[in-house]
Order: C-alpha cells, then sequence, then structure tokens
C-alpha cells in the first residue's frame, strides 16, 4: 500500500508550488507596511527605520511629537509617510552622526506628512533632513526652525523633488544656513512650496545642474532673509510663475540671484517667466542678479517687478514684454492676493514665451495657491503679466482707492491694519502699518527728491466690478531716443 495520501501533489506539481510560495513571500517582503505610534508595532519612527527594509512603507501615527528621535536611513525604495494627521519630529537637542534629525543614506526614498525642527549640531550645519543617497521626494511636510530645513551632498546622478511643503525660520543667522540647502546634484524641481523668513540664510540655494523652479511663493515678513533664490552656480535654470517677495528689512538687495560664485555648471542659461518680484526695501534692489562669468543672456518675460530697484544688472539680458511699477495694483496686496487688477498694460498684455533651447516649454500651466499649493493656470490667460492670472471679465474687484491721512513728516493714523502710501505723483512706497504711520523718509525713504511728499492708506471703492480687456494692449512709436511724447 502506498504510503502517500490521495491528496498529494506529484513532485513537479511541488516544486511549483514550492517556487510560487516562494516569490509569494519575496514580494511580501519587499512591500511590508511598518506602522509607527502609540500602540503601534514601534512607538518611535527610528525603530522603524531600523527593521525596514527595501520597498517598505513606514506609515507615522500623526498628532503626536515624536523627541529626540534621530538616525540615519539606510535602506532604499522607502516611503516614509504622517497618516491619521501629521506626526511632529523634535530633534530636542540631539542628532544622529553630527549631521543632523533624518540622516537619509539609501537611494529613491520619499518622505510625505512630517513636522520637523530642532535640527541642530556642534558644527553649526545640521539639517532636518540630511540627503546622502541618490535620488529623494519630499511632499506635503513642514520643515521650520531648523538650522537648515534640507541640505543634500553633492551627486551628479541624483535627482532632488520638492513639493507642497512650507519651510520657514530655518538658518542660524550666519549667512551660511538656509531654509533650503541644495548642492551639486544633477536636478532640482521645486514646486508648490511656501519658503519664507529664512534666518540670515537664503529661502532657496541650489548648486543643481538644472534646477526648475516653478509656482513657489517666497516671501518673508519676520526673518531677515539673504537672496529669497540663490543659484550661485549657475545651471540651466527655470524660475516661472513664483512670487518672490524681499522683505524691507534682509541682509542682501537682491532677490534672484545666478551665477554669483562662478558659473561651473555645465548650463548657463536662465529663463525667469510670468513671475511676481516684490520689493519692500525702498533704497535698493535688483530683482534678478547675474554673475560677470555669466554671458548667456537671461531671459526675462512677462514678469511683474514691483517696488524700488533694477530690473537686472546683466547689460545684455533679454527685456520682454516686463511690468514695472512702484506699486502695481492687485486684489489685495496685503493679503497677498496677487491677481492683477483691470490693467491694459498686465492684462493680456505678455509675449508668447516659447519654449528654452533645450526645447522646455516656458509657458505657465499653474499658479502658485496659499499655502504650498497650486492650481490650474489656463491657456487662455497665458499672455497675463506676472504669476496670476486675472480673475476674469465681471470676477475683478475695483482697485484701492486712497484716502489721504498726513502731510510730510506728520501721522497718518487710522484703524486696523493697512497699506500706507508715501510720496507724490505717480512715485510712491507703499508699506504696510497698523493704527498709524510716520510720514517720513526716516521711515519710508525718499521716493521723490525734492517734492512735497503726503501719505495715503488703501480703502476699498464701491464701484462695480470691472472687466478684464479681452485684446492686447497695441503700442504707437512716439518719439525718438531724447524726443518727448505726446498723447
Amino acid at each position: 500500500m502506498s504510503l502517500r495520501s490521495k491528496s498529494a501533489l506529484p513532485a513537479s506539481c511541488r516544486l511549483s508550488a514550492i517556487f510560487l510560495v516562494a516569490l509569494a513571500a519575496a514580494g511580501g517582503a519587499s512591500a511590508a507596511t511598518l506602522s509607527v505610534g502609540p500602540g503601534k508595532t514601534y512607538a518611535a519612527p527610528c525603530a522603524a527605520f531600523a527593521r525596514a527594509q527595501s520597498g517598505d512603507l513606514i506609515q507615522i501615527d500623526g498628532g503626536k511629537t515624536y523627541s529626540g528621535d534621530v538616525c540615519a536611513i539606510g535602506a532604499s525604495n522607502l516611503t516614509i509617510r504622517g497618516v491619521n494627521g501629521r506626526p511632529k519630529i523634535d530633534a530636542a537637542g540631539k542628532n544622529a552622526q553630527g549631521k543632523g534629525t533624518w540622516v537619509i543614506q539609501g537611494n529613491n526614498v520619499t518622505v510625505e506628512n512630517v513636522e520637523m525642527a530642532g535640527a541642530a549640531v556642534p558644527d553649526r550645519n545640521g539639517a532636518a533632513l540630511r540627503i546622502e543617497g541618490t535620488n529623494f521626494t519630499l511632499r506635503s511636510s513642514y520643515l521650520h526652525d531648523n538650522e537648515n530645513g534640507i541640505l543634500t551632498g553633492a551627486n551628479d546622478n541624483s535627482s532632488i523633488v520638492i513639493e507642497n511643503t512650507e519651510f520657514g525660520s530655518n538658518g542660524r543667522g550666519d549667512g551660511y544656513t538656509h531654509n533650503v540647502y541644495i548642492g551639486h546634484v544633477g536636478s532640482l524641481t521645486f514646486r508648490y512650496n511656501y519658503s519664507h523668513d529664512a534666518n540670515g540664510g537664503h529661502n532657496l540655494k541650489s548648486r543643481a545642474s538644472v534646477n526648475t523652479i516653478n509656482y513657489n511663493r517666497f516671501s518673508s515678513s519676520t526673518g531677515k532673509p539673504s537672496y529669497e533664490i540663490d543659484l550661485p552656480n549657475a545651471g540651466t535654470s527655470y524660475v516661472i510663475g513664483n512670487v518672490i517677495h524681499q522683505p524691507a528689512s534682509h541682509n542682501n538687495p537682491g532677490l534672484l540671484a545666478y551665477g554669483m560664485e562662478g558659473a561651473s555648471n555645465p548650463g548657463k542659461d536662465l529663463y525667469v517667466v510670468n513671475n511676481t518680484f516684490l520689493n519692500d526695501d525702498s533704497v535698493r534692489g535688483t530683482f534678478v542678479v547675474v554673475g560677470g562669468s555669466v554671458t548667456t543672456p537671461v531671459l526675462l518675460q512677462n514678469n511683474i517687478f514691483g517696488g524700488f530697484g533694477a530690473a537686472t544688472n546683466q547689460s545684455n539680458a533679454i527685456d520682454r514684454t516686463n511690468f514695472r511699477s512702484l506699486v502695481p495694483g492687485f486684489i489685495n496686496r496685503l493679503l497677498f492676493d496677487l491677481h492683477p487688477i483691470a490693467n491694459v498694460l498686465v492684462i493680456n498684455a505678455g509675449s508668447v514665451p516659447g519654449v528654452s533651447a533645450a526645447g522646455v516649454s516656458l509657458t505657465p500651466v499653474a499658479q502658485y495657491k496659499h499655502t504650498a499649493s497650486g492650481e490650474t493656470r489656463t491657456a487662455a490667460s497665458a499672455r497675463d503679466i506676472g504669476a496670476y492670472a486675472a480673475l476674469g471679465s465681471g470676477s475683478t474687484p475695483a482697485p484701492s482707492a486712497w484716502t489721504t491721512c498726513a502731510a510730510e513728516n506728520a501721522t497718518c493714523s487710522f484703524s486696523g491694519t493697512r497699506e500706507v502710501r508715501y510720496g507724490a505723483g505717480n512715485s510712491w512706497v507703499v508699506k504696510v502699518f497698523t493704527n498709524s504711520a510716520q510720514c517720513s523718509n526716516a521711515v519710508f525713504g525718499d521716493p521723490i527728491e525734492g517734492t512735497v511728499k503726503t501719505c495715503s492708506y488703501a480703502t476699498t471703492t464701491s464701484s462695480a466690478p470691472t472687466p478684464a480687456p479681452t485684446t492686447p494692449v497695441t503700442w504707437t512709436p512716439c518719439a525718438a531716443e531724447n524726443g518727448t511724447c505726446s498723447f
């Protein structure tokens, strides 16, 4: 009698079954989910990182602060994600390897929905996220009050993607630490982010060979940043559809710097298209500062340059359909609603951007939405100048009106927080004050020398909305150089 039961498989079938089970086990091992948080398998993130294998998903329970949980992350192909809210990782005086909070050594790591603060190390160059592996993605996070928010090493094969993330108040105040510091990597994609109030450093510094910096807001109110964007070694760089705002108090009068430490990257072409630049410094400023070793003309096209300062210091830059004004008209400048009011010099007044030397489209397809988000910009609005399209016919409110409140050297008084302008004729400096403002050169700077000036505060007119124009402005030559233009 045979000892084999009737249900037993032939040898060939048994081998196939064993092979399939082995494959299933391998597949499961490469895609495990590790849970972190109170009552979970791992009490803190670093314990899960130590056990993680390539391809794993680490889910960190939100609504909790993980203090002093610092470590290196060695596995590759990980996704680290905050769930059920956003977990906070507070370095709390500790660091990993003298480098920062999480030192990411694995390749192809993605971090999503985390808050990180408190990174500081003895050499004063710590980072919440220190990137040493190849390729890294950060999404939907908030990095603040670290020496650096992100700091990467040099890796020409690495691509860094950062999107929908807020960076605030990172930096020691020494000018060497920044909200975001990207080393010599292959490429940086930086989109839909809000980077603000860098402490003494830059809101974004990148040495990448290729930079795509689209649809972000760079802005400060309490910090003293240096450059809003610094691309010190040049590189093929696209700066499209951003709000780039310099506060009155800062450490450098330039807003966007390119090649200021030597144009050592292979590409030396910069495309600055459909941005809204705002300079609150009424005395000095250059919107796009270009290093002397950059000889390729910078393209400046369809930008709004608001406030005091030169568009650029590069003599051969291509200056195409940009709009300059000390006080550009926006829906609500105080609240950073920078959709333009009806203005034939802005709405439908731009030129078609075309493509870069590499064939990349320069036409804006989105616009920044606060906080750290984005929205579609329609093709029909592509010729509106600036980072935002007009709201459209029938929805654009009337511009702000101005109520005169003080003569020069007197006090302008009002209730609440308002924009206050100081000057005369068409030359004004605008700043934001609460309840009162001293109407003087000492406070505002002198927008028009040798002229008696006044102060006015902004109010909103009650007139009906003004439709946006639907046809482009046309230009009629009226005078040769040194002649008089009459109209």
